[in-house]
């Protein structure tokens, strides 16, 4: 007996798939695009680690408290990709063809943003072998560590909806990366990716604590170095689970249908 919903579900899949293969080839036959998309993290690890590392006193490690801090930066600046290529896929019309097809809208952005988190797995681990060379170590075990990088991922995944929904708003490709700067550059710097709130003015201190950025970043470090009290490592990961999920009700929707008007 034919199950409609069922085959609605293997015609999703199939486009979802044909989606992903688009991509992952364009990265295949590009690879320039991974490896300048890897250098950025890697000077922006080794800048802060050695130029502010002395003059950021942790009582400890710096390297240990900075790497989960810019593997969050990673993923954020990562997202940025998606919003820039699909407004190079409106430009240049692909989106026109693709809409002309009988495939399911939900598929071609799904695809996109699955890519770039399969992009980020790359880049997470490059970062962790780049860190472990030049001092950083896990104080947790395997499974902590592992909740860590999918908390990242998927933290990586719901801001590449925001960054989707922007590329269809503006239509240019040097616009969407202009853009992206601009809502991104606050959420990273006023956080504690690079110092402690504690350290911040009270004003900014009260946006850096309810910052998405902050909630991730201490929860990974509380992953990742174990210490649970230093980090509130329950409230941040609740409170990190509630902004993910928060940015994806919005935002998934919200490009969807932009991409539907488009």
């Amino acid at each position: 007996m034919n199950n409609p919903a069922l085959h609605r579900i293997k015609w999703f899949v199939s486009d979802l798939l044909v989606m992903l293969e688009r991509n992952i080839v364009k990265y295949v036959r590009l690879p320039q695009l991974m490896v300048f998309s890897s250098i950025q993290p890697i000077m922006f690890l080794l800048l802060f680690t050695y130029v502010f590392g002395g003059a950021i006193s942790r009582g400890g490690n710096y390297i240990d408290y900075l790497l989960p801090g810019i593997l969050a930066q990673t993923v954020i600046f990562g997202a940025m990709m998606t919003g820039v290529g699909l407004a190079e896929d409106l430009q240049k019309g692909i989106i026109d063809r693709f809409k002309s097809l009988p495939m399911a809208h939900s598929a071609f952005l799904l695809g996109r943003t699955i890519t770039d988190m399969i992009r980020n797995i790359f880049v997470i681990f490059l970062m962790l072998g780049i860190g472990y060379l030049i001092g950083f170590r896990t104080h947790t075990g395997l499974s902590d560590f592992f909740t860590a990088v999918a908390l990242l991922l998927f933290f990586g995944f719901a801001f590449s909806w925001i960054s989707a929904t922007i590329g269809m708003l503006v239509k240019n490709v040097e616009t969407a990366q202009v853009s992206g700067f601009i809502w991104i550059f606050p959420l990273v710097f006023a956080s504690s990716i690079f110092v402690p709130t504690e350290t911040m003015p009270d004003w900014l201190r009260a946006f850096a604590d309810i910052n998405p950025v902050s909630a991730v970043v201490n929860a990974v470090r509380g992953l990742m170095l174990g210490n649970l009290s230093d980090y509130n490592l329950a409230k941040n990961t609740v409170l990190a689970f509630v902004w993910i999920v928060g940015i994806l009700t919005v935002f998934i929707p919200l490009a969807v249908r932009l991409y539907r008007r488009s």
